[in-house]
């Protein structure tokens, strides 16, 4: 046989087995049960077979011997329980990678026409936290008497003895706490002091020691009056005040006038939040109080209550708790902010 015709045959057959690594049964890698097809970073196509899940159990009977325990089955990582439950908050603040999880990334072509791959933590900030919108403002907790509150009628119990106040010489409540309260203010409050209000930014108000008293249905104490500016106020404002600490700290109570100085809403038992002092402002107590759209408010009034003189606020520290003594004397931040 001709040498030649040999060699020819066996490079033929070595090709035909090539082309068979290439396709097999006929068809291409990827349309093979058992391949997947995908991208790499670079853009190429690639095929990669399914690996089989190994069975621990293979050729193993389910039946355990006789006086031997049936193994028990450990639980899969992706199988959530009370241990290993994620907290949805610690989830969030990852962007939902969960542990092991690869970091999702996006695609992009470099000038030299590449195309590659960089992974990002995803921002699941809230709008708030990002400061697009303006977190809502948080109206202080208090006690708010108004004018137009009435006591509700009660009917007598059984004994009821109409002269029992008047033989035992105790004065009988009449009508809304307010209007108890505005037979003892405010009509002889001396307004020459008085501070303006100052639209468009914080100003400070003083309470010394050469303040004005006045003995107000709550106790004597000093008061500072603010006239607010004329005429018909917009919706959504809130008055912000700060009680700075100083040898103390002044707990305020918030009474608005109209132009005859008589009481229209009182404002009291207010629960402020403590800002600790840092490098460059003393700590303070700070009150939210809606400023309405009555064109009766013409004054505030601040000034403070016996039982509230007798407290005293106590703060955490990061050398353990901090007691602060309520006094008379104080200084206060005033400004309005709007709400949303």
């Amino acid at each position: 046989m001709n040498i030649h015709k040999v060699l020819k045959t066996v490079a033929c057959a070595a090709f035909g087995a090539l082309l068979a690594g290439c396709q097999v049964g006929g068809a291409t890698v990827s349309d093979r049960e058992g391949y997947f097809t995908w991208v790499d970073e670079q853009g190429r196509v690639r095929y990669s077979p399914i690996a089989e899940e190994p069975s621990a159990t293979r050729g193993v009977s389910d039946d355990p011997a006789e006086g031997e325990e049936k193994p028990q089955a450990k639980p899969s990582a992706d199988e959530f329980n009370a241990t290993n439950y994620p907290d949805a908050e610690g989830l969030r603040r990852k962007g939902y990678v969960r542990e092991g999880d690869k970091q999702p990334y996006f695609t992009w072509q470099d000038a030299e026409g590449n195309v590659r791959s960089t992974p990002y933590q995803p921002d699941t900030r809230t709008d708030e936290e990002k400061g697009f919108v303006a977190p809502p403002v948080n109206i202080t907790p208090a006690s708010v008497y108004l004018a137009s509150d009435r006591p509700l009628a009660a009917d007598p119990v059984a004994g009821y003895d109409p002269d029992a106040f008047a033989i035992l010489g105790i004065a009988q409540g009449n009508g809304s706490y307010l209007e108890r309260f505005a037979g003892t203010c405010c009509q002889t409050l001396e307004s020459e002091s008085h501070e303006r209000w100052q639209e468009g930014r914080e100003f400070g108000v003083h309470l010394t020691e050469n303040s004005p008293v006045h003995e107000f249905l709550s106790g004597e104490s000093p008061y500072q009056l603010i006239a607010l500016p004329y005429g018909e106020r917009p919706e959504g404002r809130v008055m912000r005040l700060r009680s700075f600490v100083n040898n103390g700290i002044f707990v305020p109570s918030v009474v608005f006038l109209n132009n005859e100085f008589a009481p229209v809403r009182l404002v009291t038992d207010l629960v402020s939040k403590f800002e600790p002092e840092n490098w460059h402002r003393r700590g303070y107590l700070e009150a939210r109080i809606p400023v309405l759209r009555v064109k009766e408010e013409r004054w505030v009034l601040i000034f403070t209550r016996e039982k509230d003189l007798e407290g005293q606020t106590v703060v955490e520290t990061r050398r353990g708790p901090r007691k602060i003594p309520h006094v008379t004397t104080g200084e206060f931040g005033l400004s309005m902010i709007e709400a949303q």
